[in-house]
């Protein structure tokens, strides 16, 4: 899975214009993460069109996109899973970049995860892949 990584200069509006850019484009965004750090600003997309959209974010001034591949996996809907998976990476040593909840029912979770690694990632989360 590819998502999307938008960088920018924390500031009133800046979702606007981002979100305004892709549907200007005719993009769909089909999961988004917004985080502001200080001055700084974060925000994690999946989108329909993929390198369509990162032509378009990188058309805007002032917003740095990048891409970034991300793996899918499925865990178990209960308390602790979540702190399994993340001790497998610790334990391999392997950064974890995000870790994204996209879809949540009773029983599973689907999650986006984005390492630094991630051919190493992919064999330590071979069980839990999804696709």
């Amino acid at each position: 899975m590819k998502q999307i990584t938008v960088v920018a200069r924390n500031r009133p509006g800046l979702l606007a214009d981002v979100t305004g850019t892709l549907a200007a484009a005719g993009i769909d965004i089909e999961n988004a993460d917004a985080q502001a750090f200080a001055d700084s600003a974060v925000i994690l997309l999946t989108v329909d069109r993929y390198d369509d959209a990162l032509r378009a974010l990188r058309s805007v001034p002032e917003i740095n996109a990048v891409s970034e591949d991300a793996i899918l996996v499925r865990l178990q809907n209960e308390p602790g899973a979540l702190a399994r998976l993340s001790r497998r990476f610790k334990d391999a040593g392997i950064d974890l970049r995000s870790i994204r909840f996209l879809q949540r029912d009773d029983d599973f979770a689907l999650v986006a995860i984005s390492t630094g690694r991630n051919a190493e990632a992919l064999d330590l989360v071979k069980d839990l892949l999804v696709g």
